[in-house]
């Protein structure tokens, strides 16, 4: 469990949210330690312009503001009541704006870097690939596009996810939602390739129940 208990930065995140109501605190703290934070945030630029896309109650987006102080990060999520609490706990963060966006918009940039954690799953494939077009239009020349989302493989590790969003979306309604549709990486990394991004894949599932799988995409070199 040493790789995954807070850095530096992760406990001044999370302690942003101790006066939170109890069910934030939860959620958030079971997110930090099922999530690899670290490995995402250190896929972004130290300094620039960042775009969270789903930012729910903020955590990531805090976490990668404290992180690296040259980051101006913004999070938007479509849950008001998220946002809401995530601007509660983390006012006074420099760097950092959480703000309410509709479904499917991708704020105007350029953006130095877009991170999308764990959010597209909660769309038709379709939709998930028209959500990560619009995030590559809004790049800045040199930007780079983030993606972590579950792999499909393996197997056991794939339905142990399912049965977990399955209590979170469909029972405990923590999640906006109310049907999955994961995708293959390699299926993503097919469509921001047509984009004319270059994609880096990373799984970071090592000693972990989930399939976690992270896709760095930048625009190809010419």
């Amino acid at each position: 469990m040493t790789s995954r208990r807070p850095d530096g930065p992760g406990r001044r995140a999370l302690a942003l949210y101790r006066d939170a109501p109890l069910g934030v605190r939860v959620h958030t703290r079971v997110r930090w330690f099922s999530a690899p934070f670290p490995a995402i945030a250190a896929a972004l630029p130290d300094r620039g312009r960042i775009l969270e896309i789903g930012c729910g109650h903020g955590l990531f987006s805090a976490y990668a503001a404290l992180a690296a102080p040259g980051r101006d990060v913004l999070g938007v999520d479509i849950d008001a009541d998220k946002i809401e609490h995530g601007r509660a706990a983390a006012q006074g963060v420099d760097g950092l704006e959480l703000r309410v966006a509709p479904d499917g918009a991708v704020p105007d940039g350029p953006w130095d870097a877009v991170v999308v954690v764990d959010v597209l799953y909660l769309l038709p494939a379709q939709a998930q690939q028209r959500l990560l077009t619009e995030a590559v239009a809004r790049l800045a020349p040199d930007g780079v596009l983030v993606v972590k989302e579950m792999g499909t493989t393996p197997r056991w590790k794939a339905r142990w996810n399912t049965l977990q969003e399955t209590l979170s979306v469909k029972v405990l309604r923590i999640t906006e939602g109310s049907s999955f549709d994961f995708v293959p990486p390699e299926t993503t990394t097919g469509w921001l390739t047509d984009l004319g991004l270059t994609v880096e894949p990373h799984r970071l599932d090592a000693g972990r129940v989930h399939p976690h799988h992270l896709l760095v995409a930048r625009r190809a070199a010419g």
